[in-house]
């Protein structure tokens, strides 16, 4: 299995660390509000990337966390007139429930910043004893210059960055020895949550909270470091920095990054009015949709969101869930149970498109060329599977179907549809929940639906629903 290393800007060999077992880190959302298409890609991506090496065999420790300390949540809360807390926490929930809609496993760990500042105040005060590290009016800043390493992620000349301007650099320039040093710790300010330090009252700097995380779950190697490729520099390069400085060894062994995601070929901004977030997309297509739209393209390739890439997307993924649901329908009727000889021949060639998928994704995880290999198999069970056949061969050919989709974490055999009038007698104990205040299980009702691909909207006149 081969895949890109940023580090090295090649495909490499994956060796894990520790036979058998995959340690890996992804980089989590700030919570300030609903998560957006741009945050999708890579919970999309990286799932799948887990999910393979856990159809390869592996033990897999997946590590993602969530950023609950932040300016854009402090600032939030300020709006809202309530506690930063309030706001993580009402996100976390948020994000949890479109992680869940786009068939997002949960990680073996989600740990909140927050719930380890002691252990980022040790990593800092262990930097600051290896002369690493400085403290300068309250704010602790690490000496860029002394990791001598420094750019080998990004690939950026240290030289160049300094040449470069204060757009490349963080605040505070004037307090510190070199513009090129980055911040660990920072004092508070007024209405800002802060937790007690050796150097102040305060909060710790973005980058310390990942190296920090990753080394109390996964240990102080990993196997893969993943996210945003808008996190090479200066995130990840300083999460580089700092790990390898406390810890005296190799952070990662492979670094892997997502392209970025345009919408109508723009950059997605506020400022544009292209903005769009997960749960509005999931009023309008079955959240399923968003994540074979989301792999129908190589995770290093640039990828555009149309309305029209959506709708092929819907088409794609139909034709996938229609040939599961023709297998299923005859097997309901199949009078053989037992396969032939030329059944069992079929299911051999049948077995070269599941022996091409995993060429595909043993190749830095080409989701796209897997699809296809997956499209291929469709056509072949659709051309093969007929009222004449077994029992036994139908159910080799669905199963093999399902399997592969699942890899991609794409749910292809739809379970019975809901009848109506069990829809609205949900929605009505849905109603009934949320007048007696039970939020969780209006939630979980909102939820229960989705799952089985019905959509709800709340407006003035009440509760729509529609089938996804």
């Amino acid at each position: 299995m081969k895949l890109y290393n940023t580090l090295t800007k090649r495909k490499d060999e994956f060796i894990p660390l520790e036979q058998g077992k995959v340690r890996m880190y992804v980089c989590g959302p700030t919570v300030y509000n609903f998560i957006h298409i741009g945050n999708a890609r890579p919970m999309i991506v990286f799932d799948t990337v887990r999910r393979y090496f856990e159809y390869k065999g592996y033990e897999v420790n997946f590590v993602s966390n969530f950023t609950d300390v932040d300016d854009k949540i402090i600032k939030k809360a300020i709006e809202e007139g309530v506690s930063a807390n309030e706001i993580s926490e009402r996100y976390i929930q948020e994000c949890k429930k479109d992680m869940a809609g786009m068939n997002v496993k949960p990680a073996t760990t989600h740990p909140k910043a927050t719930e380890e500042i002691c252990g980022m105040i040790e990593m800092i005060q262990l930097l600051i004893d290896k002369g690493v590290a400085y403290e300068k009016n309250g704010t602790v800043y690490f000496r860029t210059r002394m990791f001598k390493e420094y750019g080998k992620l990004s690939h950026k000349n240290l030289d160049d960055l300094q040449s470069g301007g204060r757009s490349l650099l963080v605040t505070g320039e004037d307090e510190k020895e070199d513009s090129l040093d980055f911040v660990l710790w920072k004092p508070k300010k007024e209405g800002e949550p802060a937790w007690e330090s050796p150097w102040c009252e305060g909060r710790p700097g973005w980058h310390i909270e990942c190296s920090v995380m990753s080394k109390k779950y996964l240990g102080e190697q990993i196997d893969i470091h993943a996210g945003g490729e808008d996190l090479v520099f200066p995130h990840h390069e300083n999460e580089i920095a700092q790990s390898e400085a406390a810890n005296g060894k190799e952070f990662a062994r492979y670094w892997m990054h997502n392209a970025f995601l345009n919408i109508d070929n723009h950059k997605m901004s506020k400022s544009l009015g292209n903005f769009r977030t997960v749960r509005e997309i999931s009023e309008q297509y079955d959240l399923q949709i968003l994540r074979f739209f989301m792999l129908s393209a190589h995770y290093r390739s640039p990828l555009n969101f149309s309305a029209d890439l959506m709708e092929a997307s819907k088409n794609g993924l139909e034709r996938i869930v229609t040939a599961v649901a023709n297998l299923k329908h005859l097997m309901g009727v199949a009078l053989k149970e037992e396969m032939s000889e030329e059944e069992r021949a079929s299911l051999v060639q049948a077995g070269r498109f599941a022996e091409e998928f995993e060429a595909a994704m043993d190749d830095d995880f080409n989701t796209a060329d897997a699809i296809s290999s997956i499209f291929e198999l469709v056509k072949f069970a659709n051309t093969n599977a007929a009222a004449e056949s077994s029992k036994a061969y139908l159910g080799e050919l669905k199963a093999l179907i399902v399997k592969l989709s699942d890899v991609l974490g794409l749910i292809v055999e739809k379970e019975e549809e809901m009848l109506d009038q069990d829809i609205e007698a949900l929605i009505e104990e849905r109603q009934a929940a949320r007048k007696a205040r039970d939020f969780a299980r209006a939630d979980e009702i909102r939820a229960e639906l989705l799952e089985k691909g019905i959509i709800l909207e709340d407006t003035r006149e009440g509760v729509k629903w529609k089938r996804a």
